[in-house]
C-alpha cells in the first residue's frame, strides 16, 4: 500500500501537466483597493492640479507637485510641493507632513534614487530646483535661477541621471523649447551648474525608409516626454508636442543647428533614430525594467504603444482611453504589466500575458471630468500605486498579488513579444 502511494507521488512530481497553471486565489473585484486619498486643502481651493507624483527611495514618503495641465498663463500663480509619510502613525490625509511653497506652477517632480531627503523639480518658469526636505529653514538646496543657461519655457520632465563619478547624480531636464539640459549639483555655490546641453531641431531629426516625416512649423522640437534607459547609460528617449518619438545619445558630438541663446555649454544634437511619429503630442514614455529593448509610450491618441528600440513601428498598440493618456509606467515587479493614467479619470492596468487586450484592472478616480494626470509605482512596496488628478488629490491604491507577483514563464513571454516583427 505504502509502495503504491510513493510510486504515485513520484509520478506526480515528474508530471508537467500543471506547468502552465496559475492558481487564482482572489476574486477579480479585489484586484485593487483605495487605501488613502491625500489632499492639500489650500491647493484644492486654488483649483490646482496634481502634476507629478514620486516615491522616496525608502518607499515610505510620497511627494506630490501642484500646478496646471490646462491652457493659460500660470506663471504668476503660487504653487507647492507636498509630502506625506505613509508609515507615520498619525497620518492625516488632509494635512501634508511637509509643504514646500513655490512661486510658480510645478510642472515636473522626481525623488532622488538613494537620498530620501532630495527632490528635483521643474517649474513653469523654466527653472530647475532641488529641495532638501531635511533643511527646515531653507529647503531649496540648489536651483538654476533665471541664468543664461536655464530653460526659457516650462520644464516638462526632470530625472536623476548617474554621472561618471560613481555614486553621484545629476539632474536632466527637458522643456517645450526643445532643450534637454544636464545639471550637476553644486551645493557649495547653492546652484545647479550646466554640464551638457542638447537641442532638438526639426532639420536634424533622423529619417528612415520606414518613417515619413515632414518638418513643419517651428524649427525646434518641443519636448513633452523623456525617458532614461535603465540598461544603457548613453540612451534616452524623447517625445514631442508634434508627435515625434526619438532615440537619443548623450555622447553625440554633432553640433546642434540652433542658436546658443547664451548657453555656456555647446549645444549638441542628440537624436539618432526616429520611431513612427504619432498623430498628436507624446505625453509619456517609460523603458521596461525587464527587457533592454522594450518601452511603452502614450499621448493624445488614447493608445499605449509598445515599442522595440530596434524597430520604427510599434510592436503593439492598445486602446486605453477615448481621451488622452497622461502617463504610462511599467510595473517594477511584473514584466508584462504596465499602468496608464487617462484623461477620463481612470487608471487602467494591462497584463500582456492575458489573451484579452482589455485591462486586467481599472481604478476609478471618481468625479466627472476629473483627469488622472500622473501615477507612480512604489519600488520598495510594489503593492502601492500613487495616482494624482485634476481634483488636486493623490490616491494611494493597493494592488493584489495577481498584479504584483512575478508569474512563471513571464520573462519568456516578454522575450517573445520583444522578438516579434512590427506589422
Amino acid at each position: 500500500m505504502i509502495d503504491s502511494v510513493i510510486r504515485e507521488l513520484v509520478t506526480n512530481a515528474r508530471s508537467h501537466a500543471f506547468d502552465e497553471f496559475q492558481v487564482n486565489w482572489e476574486d477579480q473585484s479585489h484586484l485593487v483597493s483605495c487605501l488613502h486619498c491625500l489632499q492639500h486643502p489650500s491647493a484644492q481651493e486654488s483649483g490646482l492640479h496634481v502634476t507629478g507624483v514620486s516615491w522616496s527611495c525608502t518607499g515610505s514618503v510620497i511627494a506630490c507637485a501642484y500646478g496646471r495641465i490646462d491652457d493659460g498663463d500660470w506663471s504668476t500663480e503660487r504653487s507647492c510641493v507636498c509630502t506625506w509619510n505613509l508609515d507615520r502613525r498619525g497620518l492625516d490625509p488632509k494635512q501634508a507632513d511637509l509643504v514646500l511653497d513655490v512661486p510658480t506652477a510645478v510642472t515636473a517632480l522626481c525623488c532622488h534614487p538613494n537620498q530620501p531627503a532630495l527632490i528635483a523639480g521643474g517649474l513653469f518658469s523654466g527653472e530647475v530646483v532641488v529641495w532638501d526636505t531635511s533643511r527646515t529653514q531653507d529647503p531649496v538646496l540648489v536651483q538654476t535661477g533665471m541664468s543664461a543657461d536655464s530653460h526659457r519655457e516650462p520644464v516638462y520632465q526632470v530625472a536623476w541621471v548617474p554621472l561618471q563619478k560613481k555614486g553621484e547624480f545629476g539632474v536632466l531636464s527637458a522643456c517645450s523649447g526643445g532643450r534637454v539640459l544636464l545639471w550637476t549639483v553644486d551645493s557649495d555655490l547653492g546652484r545647479l551648474v550646466l554640464n551638457a546641453a542638447y537641442a532638438l531641431v526639426q532639420q536634424q531629426v533622423p529619417h528612415s525608409s520606414t518613417t515619413s516625416f515632414k518638418a513643419r512649423g517651428s524649427s525646434t522640437v518641443g519636448v513633452t516626454a523623456l525617458a532614461l534607459s535603465p540598461w544603457d547609460p548613453d540612451t534616452f528617449l524623447v517625445g514631442s508636442e508634434g508627435g515625434l518619438l526619438l532615440r537619443c545619445s548623450f555622447s553625440s558630438q554633432t553640433p546642434a543647428a540652433a542658436p546658443s541663446e547664451g548657453h555656456n555649454a555647446t549645444l549638441r544634437a542628440p537624436a539618432v533614430f526616429l520611431f513612427r511619429p504619432r498623430s498628436g503630442p507624446v505625453h509619456s514614455i517609460h523603458c521596461s525594467p525587464f527587457h533592454r529593448n522594450l518601452f511603452v509610450s502614450a499621448g493624445t491618441d488614447g493608445l499605449a504603444h509598445l515599442h522595440s528600440l530596434l524597430q520604427a513601428d510599434p510592436l503593439l498598440s492598445l486602446r486605453v482611453s477615448d481621451s488622452y493618456v497622461f502617463q504610462v509606467q511599467w510595473s517594477p515587479t511584473r514584466p508584462l504589466v504596465f499602468a496608464a493614467a487617462t484623461g477620463q479619470g481612470e487608471v487602467q492596468i494591462f497584463d500582456l500575458g492575458r489573451r484579452s487586450q482589455r485591462p486586467a484592472a481599472t481604478m476609478e478616480q471618481g468625479g466627472a471630468n476629473q483627469a488622472a494626470t500622473c501615477l507612480a509605482f512604489n519600488h520598495q512596496n510594489p503593492q502601492l500605486l500613487a495616482v494624482g488628478n485634476t481634483k488636486g488629490s493623490v490616491c494611494i491604491w493597493q494592488l493584489s498579488h495577481n498584479l504584483t507577483e512575478h508569474s512563471p514563464r513571464e520573462s519568456g513571454q516578454l522575450e517573445q513579444i520583444a522578438n516579434q516583427v512590427a506589422e
